[in-house]
C-alpha cells in the first residue's frame, strides 16, 4: 500500500509491504490523509503499537481519511491482515486473549455465516441470531448495545455506527462473553457485516 500526508493522493508518500508498529518513526508525519491499498487487507490503528481505534481497509483508493470511516487523519500504526495461529498458552475456554491477533488469509469466504448477539454480558438478556449483514442494528435489534456474542460460523466485522461507519472490530468463530474481549471499550454497535472475500 501507499500512504500520503495530504488528501487526494498528494504530498509526501511512502510505500509499505509489511506491518508498522510506529508510523511516526518511519514516515515522520503524524497524519495520513489518503492512501492507495494495492494488495491485501490492512488494519489502521489510531495509536502506535496497534492500540486505539481500528479501521479495516480493503484494496482501493481512499482519497480522504473519512473514506475509511475516520474523523481525523491520525494513524499511529498499521498491520496486514493475515492468519496467526494462536499460542495455546493464550487460549482460555476457546477464546484467544486480546494480545493475540487473529485474522484470515486472502481468498473467498462464501460459506455459512451464523452469529448470536446478546444485549448483556455472559450471553444474557435480549438476543438474536444473524446470518446476514445488518446496516442498522437498532432497527433490527431495538438496541445498539451488544455485550456478548457467539460467532458460530464465518468471520464478521462489528462497526461502531450504523451503515458500516466508525471503529471496526474483527470477530472470528468463538465465544465473546463481554465487549472487551473483541477490543471495545463500549458495547455500542451500530452495524455488522460478514467478511465474504479478501483479495
Amino acid at each position: 500500500m501507499r500512504i500520503y500526508n495530504r488528501p487526494d493522493m498528494m504530498g509526501h508518500t511512502m510505500e509499505f509491504m509489511d506491518d508498522c508498529p510506529n508510523l511516526y518513526e518511519r514516515f515522520r508525519y503524524r497524519d495520513i490523509f489518503s492512501c492507495n491499498i494495492m494488495e491485501g487487507f490492512w488494519i489502521f490503528y489510531e495509536h502506535p503499537n496497534y492500540r486505539g481505534r481500528q479501521y479495516i481497509l480493503r484494496p482501493g483508493d481512499y482519497r480522504a481519511c473519512g473514506d475509511w470511516g475516520c474523523q481525523n487523519p491520525m494513524v499511529g500504526s498499521f498491520r496486514r491482515m493475515r492468519t496467526v495461529i494462536p499460542d495455546p498458552s493464550r487460549v482460555y475456554k476457546g477464546l484467544v486473549q486480546p494480545t493475540e491477533m487473529y485474522t484470515v488469509t486472502m481468498g473467498k469466504y462464501n460459506g455459512n455465516y451464523k452469529m448470536k448477539i446478546f444485549e448483556r454480558s455472559d450471553f444474557g438478556g435480549q438476543n438474536m441470531e444473524l446470518s446476514d449483514d445488518c446496516p442498522d442494528l437498532s432497527e433490527l435489534f431495538h438496541t445498539r448495545d451488544i455485550s456478548s456474542v457467539n460467532v458460530m460460523e464465518g468471520y464478521w466485522i462489528l462497526h461502531e455506527h450504523p451503515h458500516y461507519r466508525g471503529r471496526q472490530f474483527f470477530l472470528h468463530p468463538g465465544e465473546y462473553r463481554r465487549h472487551s474481549e473483541w477490543g471495545s471499550n463500549s458495547p455500542t454497535i451500530g452495524s455488522l457485516r460478514r467478511i465474504t472475500e479478501l483479495n
